[in-house]
């Protein structure tokens, strides 16, 4: 990347969905000091900037301009000027239809340093999210991208309708929408035939994707039915009657439904990626936050005197990651650990201490600490000493079967649970108009807590499909006198989304990669 102040990135967020954003724009976004941004960009994306960063919209949506082509110019240069890494960011590609072009003449007439940095078009991605290609070989060998924006009626119309009409191309428009039927009416009046595939793909490419196929005669019609609207795309032409056979994104077994994914921020990435793979819309809010406990006294202590024990039993990946964070803030060398035993709750506990090069974990089969505790009453002997690592104020399931043999048990808390009341006020709004499909809950405190941030208004969760990690996590619902939809036979992120996947009726293979629907 351009090292220089003063610099300018003209960067294509490409069609809205993250995963098709590129390895060069998500670099630039996450180096940028300002972000200015259009509509079309999501905020999954403008996530991926730095706390410090400015962000400024300067979007326009039909009828309505929050700045002029003219204002934007200028604040990029007034930013630039400023010694400032701006990154102008834009829904697809900035030099489709996205007025880079001016962008990038008004910089270099200041003499301000900039790059370009291309985004997938939604010309191309969009059609391709639906299952319609662009070209091809027996249908098309040429397609055009055209702006739906110019009303073909004006009398100087920078538009060959006639050429358009016959040359038998896929003719993709963008922005289009306001002008549906002057555009289809156009291309009928200039000799295309009125059965002409046509498909319209509002908010392409992400889970609130809808496809509505009709032909030229009857797409306006369907729009106004639909009430389709903007973000949208529309593509005439013969490879439009593919999508029957190639439709493939809308086919994800999770498509369309939105679900609520309560784990913490940080811990939420694997779940909420596993469901997106699936096709679903996730919302992060989490109903728990993650600290250290009131006093690390003992946590200290205990590392401090290591030497003492034959055992280290983890029960979460979170007590791995706060221990691990004293440990090496004292500057312990991780060799101190070599002649002491490992013990963990479930393969996602492991892979954390894996990450820290060890190995010869003792995990049990089943995720919850009733199966640790039968694992290591098979391998530790009485009078042996454990150190139990644990969040403030767990079960102790754990300390009481190992005792009654006889071990010396140490428990320390290495972090707390807190409630994340931050999220309140959008959780209680999202559950009043009826948002969610589902709710994940993958330990005890994500519905315990809920419960609280809800005020016991249990209503509020009628109708909402809700998905326990495990049998401890759904006692906690019970608690509540809430019944889970379902419950993970493996008590982990993957056996949860599996759970949620057949809960709908749908096989699912454990990559992620692969889903059918069943039979």
């Amino acid at each position: 990347m351009n090292n220089k102040r003063g610099f300018v990135y003209l960067t294509g967020a490409g069609p809205g969905n993250p995963d098709l954003l590129t390895l060069k724009a998500k670099q630039v976004i996450e180096a940028a000091e300002v972000i200015i941004y259009d509509q079309l960009v999501s905020p999954d994306i403008l996530s991926l900037a730095k706390p410090s960063c400015e962000l400024l919209f300067v979007g326009k949506t039909p009828g309505k301009h929050y700045r002029f082509q003219g204002e934007i110019n200028d604040l990029l240069i007034q930013k630039a000027l400023s010694n400032k890494v701006v990154v102008r960011l834009k829904g697809g590609d900035p030099f489709v239809f996205g007025r880079g072009g001016e962008e990038a003449l008004a910089l270099s007439e200041q003499g301000i340093g900039f790059e370009i940095v291309p985004g997938i078009s939604s010309a191309i991605a969009v059609p391709a999210y639906a299952g319609i290609p662009v070209t091809h070989r027996t249908l098309s060998s040429s397609f055009m991208v055209i702006t739906g924006h110019e009303d073909p009626d004006k009398p100087c119309t920078a538009l060959n309708w006639e050429a358009m009409s016959q040359t038998g191309a896929t003719l993709v428009f963008l922005m289009g929408m306001a002008n549906v039927h002057i555009i289809t009416s156009k291309l009928i009046e200039c000799g295309m035939d009125a059965a002409t595939p046509v498909a319209v793909i509002q908010d392409g490419s992400s889970p609130r994707q809808q496809t509505i196929c009709g032909c030229l005669s009857s797409i306006s019609q369907l729009v106004k039915q639909h009430r389709l609207k903007n973000p949208a795309v529309i593509i005439v032409g013969e490879v439009v009657g593919l999508r029957k056979s190639i439709e493939w994104f809308e086919k994800k077994p999770l498509f369309g439904k939105r679900i609520l994914v309560t784990r913490t921020r940080k811990q939420a990435s694997r779940l909420s990626a596993a469901l997106c793979q699936l096709g679903a819309q996730v919302v992060e809010l989490p109903t728990i936050a993650l600290d250290a406990p009131p006093s690390l006294l003992a946590l200290s202590n205990a590392i401090d005197e290591l030497d003492r024990y034959s055992w280290l039993v983890f029960t979460s990946a979170n007590g791995v990651e706060h221990f691990f964070g004293e440990f090496f803030s004292r500057g312990i060398d991780i060799r101190t650990l070599v002649g002491i035993q490992l013990a963990a709750i479930g393969s996602t506990t492991q892979k954390a201490l894996e990450a820290f090069g060890l190995r010869n974990i003792l995990v049990p089969k089943e995720h919850v600490a009733e199966s640790l505790a039968q694992a290591l009453e098979a391998c530790v002997s009485p009078g042996e000493r454990v150190l139990l690592v644990k969040p403030e104020h767990a079960r102790d399931v754990i300390a009481q079967s190992l005792t009654k043999r006889g071990v010396q048990v140490s428990e320390v808390a290495a972090y707390q649970t807190l409630l994340a009341t931050e999220n309140t006020e959008s959780l209680l709004a999202s559950l009043q108009a009826r948002e969610f499909d589902a709710i994940t809950f993958t330990s005890s405190s994500t519905a315990h807590n809920l419960v609280k941030m809800i005020n016991n208004d249990l209503s509020l969760l009628a109708g909402v499909e809700l998905c326990s990690i495990g049998p401890v996590t759904s006692d906690a619902l019970r608690e509540h006198g809430l019944t889970p939809s379902v419950q993970a036979t493996v008590y982990s992120v993957e056996g949860l989304v599996e759970a949620m996947a057949r809960l709908l009726g749908v096989s699912y293979n454990h990559d992620g990669m692969k889903e059918a629907r069943a039979q």
